[in-house]
């Protein structure tokens, strides 16, 4: 199929446009803190111990994790994918370019820098205020899923991310009309002066931001989901957390071998993505997580 002329701008008003990523991240944030209110005020998912936190406190931490979602994000995805960004502070030839790093309408956001943002968040919030910080960290992350179904149906939006080429009769041609005129040729495809080829090309490819829609979102949200209201993983403080990291990184793993690689990272060592190999220090500490959790009684009140 055709890739569908979807607009990234929901709507504009003169110079402010609301784009359907944005969108993402504020319906991933808002459904995420309704969720996590519920398992606070739910004490015996938590029992024998108590939640970690009060209503107040989470809607504290929320202000928290957004912060640290956006900054990490935006600069997890310029230290990963363009470190340039971080010269170009000093050595641009304009305003523009120097501040690059901070144009976030621009595009360009990393999970993992997102996850270390939203880590760093939850650390320094609770340390702060004297909470345990594993099993603040478990209600966070058990939402975490909800925000990646959005931006990755958002992703898919944006005609952006795809994957690899494929002859899968569900496969999608990603050069539609709007593709063409962003670059300019009718097989959406640009020669870079760095002598790199940009655009997803006139080919069928795996539509992988609705595989990772599904893997990361919606297969990783009931797992954790089960975890939580079934075998009641809450009570293991670091539990919840461990599940979610190696859910994670082996979705994102799975799937990094139909997802187009990013460009000029087409030929890292021993046949890794740059996903990979964020993805394994993922998988290594959750698993650690996990045992620590299975191998300690539940938290006491």
């Amino acid at each position: 199929m055709i890739f569908p002329e979807f607009d990234p701008i929901i709507f504009q008003i003169g110079p402010l446009a609301i784009r359907w990523y944005a969108m993402a991240y504020v319906a991933g944030i808002v459904l995420g803190w309704w969720y996590a209110g519920r398992l606070i005020r739910r004490p015996a998912l938590w029992a024998p111990g108590k939640p970690p936190l009060s209503p107040i406190q989470l809607d504290d931490l929320v202000m928290w994790i957004t912060v640290g979602i956006i900054l990490g994000g935006r600069f997890g995805y310029a230290l990963f994918y363009k470190p340039e960004m971080y010269g170009q502070l000093f050595t641009g030839d304009s305003w523009g370019e120097r501040l690059e790093l901070f144009q976030l309408w621009t595009g360009g956001m990393s999970f993992h820098g997102g996850l270390i943002g939203t880590t760093l968040a939850v650390v320094f919030y609770t340390k702060a205020k004297k909470l345990n910080t594993l099993s603040v960290g478990d209600m966070a992350l058990a939402t975490a899923p909800i925000g990646l179904f959005f931006g990755r149906l958002a992703n898919f939006i944006n005609g952006e991310l795809w994957g690899r080429p494929t002859d899968a009769p569900w496969g999608v041609n990603f050069c539609n009309e709007t593709a063409k005129r962003l670059y300019e040729t009718e097989t959406c495809q640009v020669l870079l002066t760095s002598g790199l080829i940009a655009g997803p090309g006139d080919v069928a490819r795996h539509p992988s931001q609705l595989y990772e829609a599904g893997l990361e979102g919606l297969l990783l949200f009931a797992l954790l989901a089960a975890a939580v209201w079934a075998w009641k993983l809450l009570a293991k403080p670091g539990y919840v957390t461990g599940l979610f990291l190696v859910g994670y990184g082996l979705s994102r793993a799975a799937l990094e071998t139909v997802r187009q690689p990013d460009l000029g990272m087409e030929n890292l060592p021993f046949g890794l993505t740059m996903g990979m190999g964020l993805s394994i220090p993922m998988i290594l500490i959750g698993a650690w997580l996990i045992w620590r959790a299975w191998s300690r009684p539940p938290a006491s009140a």
